[in-house]
């Protein structure tokens, strides 16, 4: 079992790296301002399912796999690139709002494909994987008992705060969304704003 200060150690450094903008934070806001606070929040499930599968694959290797093949990791991160451009064009070309989605017929497919959106965003960026491969191993220590036991109470914790940092800025972000639906130009800038920042997201990743 992980100590109560190596706990509060974990839990500090994942609010200090949840709290820096990200390609995550601006799905999740653009999300519930612009479709609704389901759709935030069912974004926010995908990303939680994507750091789950990341706290998964580092403990089963993966990420030391991909640092020892450069060619697997640099597929990885082109692939991620790609796919934030592509939400960051359809972000700039899709109408201001959809709130009124929910109450169309299809709304849980729309629901299914803002989980899909969170789990893709994520699990496509090598250096999230990469960065639950360094930081969680920081916080096993064999003496403290079984190893694997030690490494599910960590993951448990990175997917939880993730899951209360994603809910916050949903809840956040639909607060505002009305505000937003008053004044036009601001929708606008909304728009370019999150997909700007969309494609900067992605320039990086395909360069770093």
């Amino acid at each position: 079992m992980v100590s109560l200060h190596l706990l509060a150690v974990f839990v500090g450094a994942l609010a200090v790296v949840y709290a820096l903008p990200g390609p995550d934070m601006a799905l999740v806001l653009q999300t519930s301002a612009t479709r609704g606070m389901k759709h935030g929040f069912a974004t926010a499930g995908g990303l939680a399912i994507a750091r789950a599968t990341h706290v998964t694959l580092s403990a089963l290797g993966v990420a030391a796999l991909l640092r020892s093949a450069p060619w697997l990791y640099d597929s990885v991160r082109i692939a991620g690139a790609l796919y934030l451009a592509y939400v960051a064009v359809q972000i700039f070309r899709s109408p201001a709002f959809g709130l009124d989605d929910a109450a169309r017929p299809n709304a849980s497919s729309t629901l299914r494909a803002a989980v899909t959106k969170g789990v893709l965003s994520s699990i496509l960026n090598p250096k999230a994987l990469l960065f639950c491969s360094v930081l969680l191993p920081q916080f096993v220590h064999p003496e403290a008992g079984a190893v694997w036991s030690q490494v599910v109470e960590l993951g448990v914790v990175l997917v939880a705060i993730g899951v209360a940092f994603d809910v916050t800025l949903a809840l956040g972000a639909f607060r505002i969304s009305g505000w937003l639906r008053r004044h036009p130009r601001a929708q606008v800038v909304q728009r370019w704003t999150f997909s700007g920042a969309l494609l900067a997201f992605a320039v990086r990743l395909s360069i770093d």
